[in-house]
């Protein structure tokens, strides 16, 4: 069961419950789960809630590339972009999300794309471009950490090639397609308003444990969502 009313899936195909999939490869996922959020900090304090969030991406061997707090239909809410390794192949997958919690629950809305046989392009010109030391920055969410690796855990280098302002230079990518496809889709979700007026999510976040890494191409098998409240607009 799911909270969201409405969602508008113009250009997607249901794959499965809860489920969708575009021409260009992305794939959409909606998730209800009914306990404390995992987020390691509330969503008042956006410094400490980047920094453990970046330190859990990391840990799972990934990238945090951005974490934004926001709302989703009023709903306080955080925006993340992660890239993560495909593992057995080179190349990343991008995952887009917003997660929407309350005291004793969540919702998570989730799109994703991994890179197909041409990989690295995008950050190859954009280096070339601004030069290695340009490139590599420190982490937005950690303190002095150039090539974005909190505390030393490794994971994968922050650098400017995903910055949004070179999206329009390279379009089909799918960090480009995650991002927008992300933008478009926000303003179109509502909850059930029963979801809306539960308790604020506090903080109090359950034990903490590294994401694991999304498998290679095919993307993950996403659970599907229990059925309940969710209605579609645009397919």
């Amino acid at each position: 069961m799911t909270p969201i009313t409405s969602l508008d899936l113009t250009g997607f195909t249901e794959r499965e419950p809860g489920v969708w999939t575009d021409a260009a490869g992305l794939v959409l996922s909606v998730h209800f789960f009914p306990l404390i959020p995992d987020l390691p900090a509330p969503l008042h304090e956006p410094e400490r809630l980047g920094a453990g969030l970046a330190r859990l991406v990391s840990g799972a061997g990934g990238g945090l590339i951005e974490a934004v707090p926001g709302s989703v239909d009023g709903v306080p809410a955080v925006r993340q972009l992660v890239k993560m390794p495909l593992g057995s192949r080179p190349g990343q997958a991008f995952l887009g999300s917003w997660t929407v919690p309350r005291a004793g629950s969540s919702t998570v809305v989730k799109v994703q794309a991994a890179e197909g046989a041409t990989t690295g392009m995008r950050e190859a010109v954009i280096m070339a471009q601004v030069g290695p030391a340009g490139y590599f920055r420190p982490h937005p969410y950690t303190e002095g950490q150039a090539g974005g690796q909190p505390d030393g855990r490794g994971g994968l280098p922050y650098h400017v090639g995903d910055d949004e302002q070179w999206d329009a230079r390279f379009p089909d990518h799918p960090l480009t397609l995650v991002r927008a496809a992300l933008h478009r889709i926000t303003p179109t979700i509502t909850f059930d308003d029963r979801f809306k007026a539960l308790p604020s999510f506090g903080g109090q976040a359950a034990p903490q444990s590294p994401a694991p890494a999304p498998t290679p191409q095919p993307l993950p098998h996403l659970p599907p969502p229990r059925r309940g409240w969710f209605r579609r607009k645009g397919v």
